[in-house]
């Protein structure tokens, strides 16, 4: 008998590997709470904090209105993923509620992860998070959008490097991502 039941809108969370992992965490309904150049800061911001807190190396993120998307190495207890969102979360929906004059509103839906076990999977995903900003139509060139690590990655990573990452195929990524952003930011 199976020690947890996977429930279609409760994904289970199967953390038990160190490793590199891929996670995509929604607002409740799609909402955009997060529309405007601060809201979308102050979660990049709390994103790269807590991760830096509970020992997550982000390779690569992408931060949306409604969602985001990030690659990164775990610490040796990679379960405190659970941990290191769950706080984000709580941080974040206080915060724009308090904003927004809407106590106890929900603010945050759940988040899916995946292990990436194969290279060419974190390649690809890797390159997939860097160009979500492009996949969604907001940008041209993903280093021209500000909430995303693009820009940071071709200031640190060798040209050929780049380069490399970039010819990895994204269209076969099968990614919830489904999501309708705001072209506003």
């Amino acid at each position: 008998m199976p020690k947890t039941i996977d429930w279609p809108h409760a994904p289970p969370h199967r953390l038990t590997e160190c490793g590199t992992y891929f996670v995509t965490a929604a607002t409740y309904l799609k909402a955009h709470h997060f529309r405007s150049a601060l809201r979308l800061e102050v979660v990049q911001r709390g994103l790269l904090t807590v991760a830096k807190e509970y020992g997550w190396n982000l390779e690569a993120w992408a931060i949306f209105s409604n969602h985001y998307h990030f690659v990164a190495k775990s610490p040796a207890d990679p379960a405190s993923l659970q941990e290191m969102l769950r706080v984000l979360h709580v941080k974040l929906a206080g915060w724009v509620n308090k904003l927004d004059g809407a106590p106890g509103r929900n603010v945050w839906h759940n988040f899916r992860e995946t292990q990436l076990t194969h290279p060419t999977s974190y390649l690809a995903r890797l390159n997939y998070t860097h160009a979500n900003a492009v996949h969604h139509g907001l940008v041209h060139a993903a280093r021209d959008y500000p909430w995303c690590s693009a820009a940071w990655f071709e200031e640190t990573t060798s040209a050929a490097m780049v380069k490399s990452i970039r010819r990895f195929k994204t269209d076969k990524v099968k990614v919830e991502d489904d999501f309708e952003v705001d072209a506003n930011w």
